[in-house]
């Protein structure tokens, strides 16, 4: 155990099965990529062994949060084009020991372009990488893709701001890739319809919530269902409150978990919340990432304390 210039205590992490985690937001400009550096930082300052990937290819700028002047030279973009054979050869280091950088790249395409069997390859690949967590940056909106690569992560975050267009954005984006969890595990196209048409408020089944969603699938096929529930009852996103001004923000977090209990059937986490502080912009102006700059500020305390409730699915008490 050992204790930081800022008198944060830390200690090694027992080694776990390699885990995926990703932060995605459904709107730009939340601080969700500073976020992902700053989680990583706090985790391989834990003993982890971590590679972040920006997975925001058309808008890639993780590698700023770390302090890059430029991008890396070899990206995710190369290993998409298979100018590279191994994802593994694209990762690089990011002078923060225990902590890589696969980069997205400026140039390409949006994620959102990404064909299928490039999708799929790439999904394999993060899957194997012989890390402890391997942390992904999503970009912004709900493209299939964006969802596609939360949903296979073990540990699936979404970043808020408390204003009503970034709650509201979060709540379709969780709402789109619950859906799209469930189209997976149909096994019929007559349910993938009736899951697809749902998505449309104004669908002819009047499908409104997850719920009715079941029913209108129990008409169609009653054996269908019990995998649809098993699905749902997995899923488990968890909240992250960014930019927090005051005491009235803190509340948001828990206001989702509410209206995606009652809303969509599902049980998601609280994780915790991070305040607005001049330290961080300061350092992002600077091109350094503060929680290593300035560790004892409260951002910096802050996401020490969510690393530790997203390793330990721990949820943020409703006295906050």
């Amino acid at each position: 155990m050992s204790a930081t210039p800022g008198g944060l205590i830390t200690a090694p992490v027992p080694r776990s099965r390699r885990q995926i985690w990703s932060l995605g937001g459904g709107k730009g400009g939340i601080g969700k990529s500073l976020l992902a550096a700053s989680l990583g930082w706090q985790l391989s300052r834990m003993g982890k062994r971590v590679i972040l990937i920006d997975a925001d290819l058309g808008g890639a700028n993780l590698h700023t949060c770390l302090g890059f002047a430029n991008p890396p030279e070899r990206t995710l973009g190369d290993f998409i084009r298979r100018r590279v054979e191994r994802i593994e050869d694209v990762a690089v280091e990011t002078g923060f020991t225990g902590l890589r950088l696969i980069s997205g790249a400026s140039d390409f395409l949006g994620a959102a372009n990404i064909k299928y069997p490039q999708k799929v390859r790439v999904l394999n690949r993060i899957r194997g990488l012989d890390v402890d967590v391997v942390l992904m940056d999503l970009g912004a909106g709900t493209a299939f893709n964006i969802i596609d690569f939360f949903l296979i992560s073990d540990v699936g975050i979404l970043t808020v701001v408390p204003e009503p267009t970034s709650i509201e954005n979060a709540y379709r984006f969780i709402k789109s890739a619950l859906y799209r969890r469930l189209r997976g595990a149909a096994t019929t196209e007559n349910v993938k319809e009736i899951i697809e048409s749902a998505l449309d408020q104004k669908n002819a089944n009047g499908i409104k919530t997850p719920l009715d969603l079941l029913r209108a699938v129990e008409r169609e096929d009653p054996g269908a269902v019990d995998s649809l529930r098993k699905e749902m009852a997995a899923f488990h996103p968890r909240f992250v409150v960014n930019q927090v001004r005051g005491d009235a923000d803190i509340p948001v977090g828990h206001q989702l978990v509410t209206a995606c209990a009652r809303h969509l059937g599902i049980r998601s986490t609280y994780a915790g919340f991070v305040h607005y502080d001049d330290a961080v912009w300061q350092c992002v102006r600077r091109r350094r990432l503060f929680v290593a700059e300035a560790p004892g500020s409260t951002p910096a305390v802050e996401v020490a304390q969510l690393a530790r409730a997203l390793i330990r699915n721990e949820s943020l008490p409703l006295s906050w």
